[in-house]
């Protein structure tokens, strides 16, 4: 895991400095402690620069920005290939000669020379992103692995292609602009999030994962998919032809446990000390069962709590995780009042809001394991989204089958919209109600009931918060829709477009799949990579820290869509194949406890002092004098919080989020400094 920056002045020879790659790349030092390198063409037209943690072949020779043989590739990669070890002696083989011992990011620069990109992303297995630069096509290619664990952002600034790990790298780019993208802002306002290609800066792109740009040398853009995350790679039909119930769930229980076991053995792949994070769930105590068969050394374990509120802590179940594989454990505490020592740091290594408070427990957690000299844990994400594991999916299931499809399939059409504008004009009396409104009003026009496993202010909450005539002219996005990189209906500020965008292709690739697998598709499209991902890497990367996340391993991604939504939730049971794989792994009780999620303590601290410091904060903010909002209902948003009528936590949070973003790198005292 590193930091990477780049700058292709296509056309102006001269145009890439020293000293502008040197700004750009050390604003990342928290990604790199380990080294610092540049590399710029002998015609000072492109440029890359790197900041290294070492963690794979740590020797000088393996530092990036990093060459073919004869300098005509040249590469700047940040994650971890954890196949590599299979390519070298083909690749060397074919004629390439090594200059490393075991480096992944030479595997790239020679498998890239000899398959070309596509090839090239076909072979490989891990988490990536970097930048490539062939100077016989005088082109840049720039990829982001398949579920989007690396993130990588892009920008155009006066004929100049830059792009870096971090939006802030961006920033320090001496033609950079800062502004807010008010239509990536009406999108974040319902994700929680801004959906790639957007970013909350106006003018900055992140590359959606799965896909790949092409920069030429007249300036051109063109963006690719190589992966997207769907049924029809991961069980060949005739493995499945023909079995029994009980064969046909052996089959399923046993694939999955194979390819998790693989998936965690891949991820032990180190020349530095690494740990897991625990929470005494089905996720991490099955990481760590699997990362102890692995090692002849006791795993190292961190589990983060609250001093405040005992109530939310899995420290117990931790702990049982722990003395069962004899774990090398350590926990941290926390409360209110680390919380707020917190967020100046949390808003400057998010880069744009994320809207999830998360954030907070998971930045503590990572300083307690880098603290004790671990450079990479393994985490959890993903297995919940695969294998419905959240009880909010179960809750759309059963809202789908039960409700929807009777409402939509029986119910005459008038009706349906005459029942959807009674409910949408009765939310307005009470603060509980817009959900319920909005799910009446999505059937009501044929569209899709579940949107993403994390909504904030659904369309009929949003249109009183907004006034979307103040988002003004969208033309700045024109390049990308020209070139095919944003889609324009992300520029209507109705966020189901975002949604439509996913299913619509997949549908028609795709036809006939169950709810399940068409909401997890689309959350491999937008929560995961765009929210959850990005959170572990920004807050763990903001200590040095690198995050493994083997549930996403791509082989055991097309294993599991593969899976019907029948058996992902046999008898009525969330996880119940996952459960099964673990069954003589880890204890029982861990398995079958109520499952709890990782959290944070944010509706009763937004109910005292804190909370009247984010309204004076929120309400003062900078951003609130771009007209964009109706100042009253988020007044009411606090009212109806601390009285309890009802928990808007979540919406107080997210806005917040936006302002205090909005202060620090735009509105406030620091953006004018223009640090």
């Amino acid at each position: 895991m590193c930091g990477i920056v780049g700058i292709y002045a296509y056309g102006k020879p001269g145009g890439v400095t020293p000293d502008v790659i040197t700004q750009m790349r050390d604003t990342m030092g928290h990604r790199g402690p380990d080294g610092a390198d540049l590399w710029i063409s002998d015609d000072a037209r492109i440029g890359f620069g790197h900041r290294r943690l070492s963690f794979i072949d740590l020797s000088n020779l393996a530092k990036q920005p990093m060459p073919n043989e004869d300098g005509r590739v040249w590469i700047t990669f940040n994650g971890e290939i954890y196949n590599h070890a299979r390519y070298r002696a083909p690749l060397e083989q074919a004629g390439h000669r090594f200059r490393t011992d075991h480096s992944d990011t030479e595997i790239l620069v020679h498998g890239y020379e000899e398959w070309g990109l596509e090839g090239l992303l076909e072979r490989i297995s891990g988490d990536y992103a970097f930048g490539i630069y062939d100077a016989d096509k005088d082109a840049l290619f720039l990829a982001r692995d398949r579920i989007g664990v690396k993130p990588l952002y892009f920008a155009v600034f006066d004929g100049e292609f830059v792009f870096g790990s971090e939006i802030k790298a961006l920033l320090e780019h001496p033609k950079a602009e800062r502004d807010i993208d008010p239509f990536a802002m009406v999108h974040y306002l319902s994700f929680l999030t801004t959906p790639a290609p957007m970013t909350m800066f106006k003018g900055i792109y992140k590359v959606p994962a799965g896909c790949w740009l092409k920069v030429e040398a007249d300036g051109r853009i063109s963006m690719q998919r190589h992966f997207d995350a769907a049924p029809g790679k991961g069980i060949d039909p005739s493995e499945t032809k023909g079995l029994s119930n009980q064969a046909l769930e052996d089959f399923y229980v046993g694939g999955i446990k194979q390819r998790l076991h693989d998936a965690v053995e891949r991820r032990m792949i180190a020349d530095v000390p690494i740990g897991v994070f625990l929470s005494g769930g089905i996720d991490s105590s099955a990481n760590v069962a699997l990362m102890s068969q692995f090692s002849d050394k006791p795993i190292n374990t961190f589990t983060v709590g609250f001093k405040d509120f005992t109530g939310l802590n899995e420290l117990d179940y931790a702990n049982i995780a722990a003395k069962r594989f004899n774990t090398n454990h350590h926990e941290v505490l926390i409360d209110e009042n680390d919380m707020i020592g917190y967020l100046d740091s949390l808003i400057h290594h998010q880069d744009e809001p994320l809207a999830d408070w998360v954030c907070i427990p998971l930045y503590f957690v990572s300083k307690l394991a880098s603290d004790n000299g671990i450079k990479g844990v393994q985490v959890g994400e993903g297995s919940d989204e695969q294998f419905c594991g959240y009880s909010s999916y179960m809750g759309y299931l059963q809202l789908y089958h039960k409700y929807w499809s009777p409402f939509r399939n029986y119910l005459p059409r008038p009706l349906q919209r005459a029942a959807a504008m009674a409910v949408v004009g009765a939310s307005n009396l009470n603060p509980r109600l817009p959900v319920y409104a909005d799910i009446i009003d999505r059937a009501s026009r044929d569209r899709e009931h579940f949107w993403s496993g994390a909504m904030v202010f659904w369309n009929t909450s949003k249109d009183r918060l907004m006034r979307y005539d103040a988002l003004g002219s969208a033309d700045h996005h024109l390049p990308m829709i020209e070139a095919g990189v944003l889609d324009p209906s992300y520029l209507v500020p109705d966020s189901y477009n975002v949604i439509q965008s996913f299913l619509k292709p997949f549908d028609a690739a795709h036809g006939g799949q169950d709810a399940l697998t068409r909401m997890i598709h689309n959350e491999f499209r937008l929560r995961l990579p765009e929210l959850l991902l990005m959170r572990v890497d920004k807050i763990s990367m903001s200590v040095s820290l690198e995050a493994r996340v083997p549930f996403l391993d791509h082989e055991l991604v097309d294993f599991t869509f593969d899976i019907p939504e029948e058996w992902k939730t046999k008898n009525g049971t969330a996880k119940y194949l996952l459960k099964k794989a673990v069954e003589g792994l880890i204890p029982h009780e861990l398995i079958y406890r109520k499952k709890m999620g990782f959290g944070a303590p944010m509706a009763d601290w937004l109910r005292g002092s804190f909370g009247e410091r984010v309204e004076r904060e929120l309400l003062g903010s900078s951003l609130m004098e771009r007209g964009f909002f109706n100042l009253s209902y988020i007044q009411d948003l606090f009212a109806h919080h601390r009285s309890k009528k009802a928990d808007v936590s979540l919406q107080i949070w997210t806005l917040y989020n936006l302002s205090s973003w909005y202060d620090y790198w735009i509105g406030g005292k620091r953006a004018q400094r223009g640090h």
